[in-house]
């Protein structure tokens, strides 16, 4: 096959091995069991399929920024892939390979496609990656190598390239600039803080990195609030985490604090006296916070992948490129919604789930939505369902964010969400029982306006005895909780408030192992939820959350607003 500009190997390396193709991206987080390298989000055509050994092959990552330490701990383990192949930019499971090779002295290859080779090499049994070309059943693609970048560096930059400020200084900077080359990057730009997602114990390749760069005497240059963790690091022993997970667990986080992060402990950094201001350039990990912090609060953050998080901490500066840049934020399609009347909070997640559908690879106007004047928890819950399906750092609503006015530029493709669009992702979402055993409620973590709400409904009625409810939120909102009286209603109503976690990080026994199905109003965990626990899930409002406390079932049907 002729060689295009278009194919190109992002990562050296030499592979081979049955080829694995899918038209739909994969979050490695949540997606990946990281103990046998199988697919496990129930949502995925790949659902089941072990990708160890596989050339994979999809159009980009999604999902969980988390995704570059799952991928890292299936290289150290050997499960992981044996190449990867994308035809999209792709930044997340770049990262992991790059982190593997650079720190680990294990490549792993990884290489982006035009249009025309990626469908040719996708139809191929088997494929063999070598220096400058793929070979697969009589196909031969070359390809060039590895993109390299003049970058503008400043005197400071330098000064940290060369070592001169400390070994880990070094290799932060190092791997900056790497991912910098192969973004098609010509400079850093300032941060003015950070938000590190890599603390969450997805694997032991997170504690590997984390221990290892604070032996190296690292210390972040900027403000830096930490995601949230995977136990509840003052009370992990006494609810029975066993200490195989809870010591790694907590010495994780521990690893972050030494290098100076702040143990804010949330996946809401947005909720903090902290928050970044329009315009203001970040560097935030962990997609639902990068993606609300785009779109709603008009800062600037690319979605860095874990590892790469600690690495601009710690010289705060960045690659500048992406959404960083004016023309990486327009939206390169349009998504007309037909807004059913009196829609409730669940409506917003729903929206979000379908609008990352329609714009996988994209950043997407919503138009159509204003006039139901959504919250900042609507929008909460809008763009975290957003980052299960999408790979987009941001997106636009019409009359509502802030950058919404000219975000679409003139020939911007189009695409609908209907009616029957929602009733058909609402049935997907909902194939659980009706019969519930556990309420989940904050993924992302709770605001204080969602813990007074749910503290209102729960007072109308008596909570079932076999139903737990459990809200995860942030230090600082439970706190707040605390002061004004609302956490002593939570837990008189027979709700755990927990710290720390999130639900995407709990784990048995913290999440009670007597569950069967569970109800949560959060589109994110309703979409990681069936893979993460092995439970059944369903979805629906706050409202719904709460009839299923009181009553131990919530009925399967659509609801009222479409009807």
């Amino acid at each position: 096959m002729k060689q295009s500009a278009l194919d190109r190997s992002i990562l050296a390396g030499s592979a081979k091995g049955p080829v694995i193709a899918t038209k739909e991206a994969l979050s490695f987080w949540g997606g990946v069991d990281p103990a046998t390298g199988s697919v496990i989000d129930v949502h995925h055509p790949l659902h089941g399929t072990c990708l160890t050994d596989g050339i994979l092959m999809m159009p980009s990552s999604r999902g969980s920024c988390t995704g570059s330490g799952v991928l890292l701990d299936l290289v150290l383990t050997g499960r992981a892939p044996a190449a990867l192949v994308f035809s999209e930019a792709e930044d997340v499971l770049t990262l992991g390979a790059l982190i593997a090779s650079e720190m680990f002295g294990k490549p792993l290859p990884v290489l982006r496609l035009g249009p025309e080779a990626f469908a040719a090499l996708s139809r191929a049994k088997t494929a063999e990656i070598g220096d400058t070309a793929v070979v697969a059943d009589g196909l031969e693609i070359s390809i060039a190598p590895p993109a390299t970048a003049t970058l503008d560096l400043t005197d400071a930059d330098r000064a940290m390239l060369d070592g001169r400020q400390g070994v880990a200084v070094q290799q932060a900077m190092r791997i900056i600039c790497a991912m910098a080359a192969q973004q098609g990057a010509h400079g850093l730009v300032d941060v003015t803080q950070g938000h590190i997602d890599g603390c969450i114990y997805a694997s032991p390749a997170n504690l590997t990195f984390a221990e290892k760069m604070a032996d190296m005497g690292a210390q972040v240059r900027v403000p830096t609030t930490m995601n949230a963790i995977s136990v509840d690091r003052a009370n992990w022993q006494a609810q029975g985490v066993p200490s195989t997970f809870g010591d790694p667990a907590s010495r994780l986080a521990d690893a972050y604090v030494r290098m100076g992060c702040r143990p804010t402990f949330t996946c809401s950094p947005y909720l903090l006296d902290s928050a970044p201001k329009a315009g203001e350039s970040i560097a935030w990990a962990e997609s639902n916070a990068v993606i609300f912090a785009n779109t709603v609060l008009g800062a600037r953050t690319a979605k860095h992948p874990d590892f790469l998080d600690l690495c601009i901490a710690l010289t705060a500066r960045a690659p500048l490129s992406g959404v960083y840049l004016d023309e990486h934020r327009k939206a390169r399609l349009i998504v007309d919604v037909e807004l059913p009347e009196h829609v409730d909070d669940a409506f917003w997640p729903l929206i979000g789930y379908l609008a990352g559908r329609a714009a996988p690879d994209r950043i997407p106007l919503l138009r159509g939505l204003s006039p139901a004047q959504p919250s900042q928890d609507d929008l909460k819950a809008l763009c975290a369902a957003f980052g299960t399906t999408s790979a987009a750092p941001m997106l636009h609503v019409e009359g509502v964010t802030p950058e919404a006015a000219d975000a679409a530029p003139d020939g911007a493709d189009r695409a609908f969400i209907l009616r029957a669009d929602m009733a058909a992702a609402w049935t997907a979402l909902n194939e659980g029982p009706e019969e519930v055993e556990l309420v989940a409620i904050g993924s992302p973590h709770a605001s204080l306006s969602e813990c007074r709400a749910l503290a209102d409904m729960l007072a109308e009625g008596i909570r079932h005895p076999d139903v737990t409810v459990i809200v995860t939120a942030g230090r600082q909102v439970i706190s707040e909780a605390r002061n004004e009286g609302l956490l002593s209603r939570l837990e008189d109503a027979g709700v755990q408030v927990l710290p720390d976690l999130c639900w995407c990080s709990i784990s048995e026994p913290v999440f009670p192992t007597r569950t069967r199905a569970l109800m949560t109003n959060s589109g994110k965990y309703a979409h990681y939820g069936p893979g993460l626990s092995g439970r059944a899930v369903r979805f629906g409002s706050l409202s719904d959350c709460v009839t299923a406390a009181l009553t131990g079932r919530v009925p399967a049907q659509l609801p009222d607003w479409l009807s």
